[in-house]
């Protein structure tokens, strides 16, 4: 082997030496950092709401818990972090109201629109709502979570 064929395979080498080193050391930060999402709501709260989601059919838009019905693909909101972006109380008014666009507007087709939960019982609406304001985003992701809800909304890109 020549002396330019060595020095091109050991540059070779440490290139790649260098970019193990350096995924193990980003896979690493990541693991540190955990998953940013997370629930402050009682067992009790999150069973009842969990069965109000999955009899109501939410999943067919909306991904809680990366739960998503892979054969849809209507861009709603994901609903991990929710609760950092909305209160409980501007939760419970747009599951009871009447014209959930009245509230906040959707730029999807009407048959993929948010619809009226109104008609649930009032007990199951305060449910879901005190469930979905529990789920919280670590401080560090908050902005992506908000981007990722506006561009969702809106279909355009987020600026701070």
């Amino acid at each position: 082997m020549k002396a330019g064929e060595k020095f091109v395979l050991g540059s070779i080498g440490v290139l790649l030496l260098f970019g193990l080193i350096r995924s193990t050391m980003h896979v690493k930060q990541e693991h540190e950092r955990d998953i940013p999402y997370y629930s402050t709501a009682p067992q009790d709260v999150a069973a009842r709401a969990t069965e109000i989601y999955r009899v109501n059919g939410c999943k067919e838009c909306h991904s809680l818990w990366t739960m998503k019905d892979m054969m849809e693909s209507v861009p709603a909101p994901i609903l991990d972090g929710i609760g950092s972006l909305r209160t409980e109380a501007w939760l419970y008014d747009y599951l009871s109201s009447a014209d959930p666009q009245s509230i906040l507007k959707s730029r999807l087709k009407k048959e993929y629109r948010m619809p009226s939960y109104a008609s649930l019982p009032e007990q199951d609406r305060r449910v879901l709502a005190q469930y979905l304001a529990s789920l919280k985003v670590k401080d560090w992701y908050l902005e992506q979570t908000r981007k990722a809800e506006y561009e969702k909304l809106t279909g355009l890109e987020y600026k701070k």
